[in-house]
């Protein structure tokens, strides 16, 4: 295959917008890189066919979605635990409330945590997460309730107190 100048600007400029959207997606950076390399594999293949090259984005991005689907039926039997290694660590780590919700998205099955990244972080609507994901709208319905439903009772709902507003 011919390098194509116009895939890779596309590329260098949405390679990190990817890859943050992986990591919601996957909720870990290696899976996340692996999504994205994967799906960047398929764009190129399908580059020449697509019409709109300003779609190659959403094109990528739907693509990422299916293969994290078809790796959670692949391994919907395996519980896969990601432990870092004890090494230093610079990034900053979020406290509190931020923490919590974030070890609760984690901890989602991964078809709602795809369900719920769908439809609040890309702002699809039902009937396109139904379609992005192969299911139907009303199992869209549901998982996004039951995921919803499970962040509830692990993030208290109750009031900050006032005297630990930044």
């Amino acid at each position: 295959m011919e390098p194509d100048p116009h895939f890779a600007e596309f590329v260098a400029e949405r390679g990190d917008a990817l890859l943050r959207y992986g990591y919601v997606l996957a909720g870990n950076p290696h899976d996340a890189a692996d999504l994205v390399q994967e799906a960047l594999l398929k764009l190129r293949a399908a580059w020449p066919r697509l019409r709109r090259k300003e779609n190659a984005e959403s094109y990528a991005r739907t693509t990422m979605a299916r293969l994290h689907i078809a790796a959670w039926r692949l391994r919907r039997r395996e519980r896969l635990v990601w432990d870092l290694p004890e090494l230093e660590h610079h990034d900053q780590v979020p406290d509190g409330d931020e923490q919590r919700m974030w070890q609760a998205v984690a901890g989602l099955p991964r078809k709602q945590r795809a369900v719920l990244v769908l439809r609040y972080y890309e702002q699809l609507a039902d009937a396109e997460i139904a379609a992005v994901l192969g299911i139907s709208s009303g199992t869209v319905r549901s998982q996004a309730a039951r995921a919803l439903d499970k962040l509830r009772t692990a993030i208290p709902t109750e009031p900050m107190p006032r005297g630990n507003l930044r």
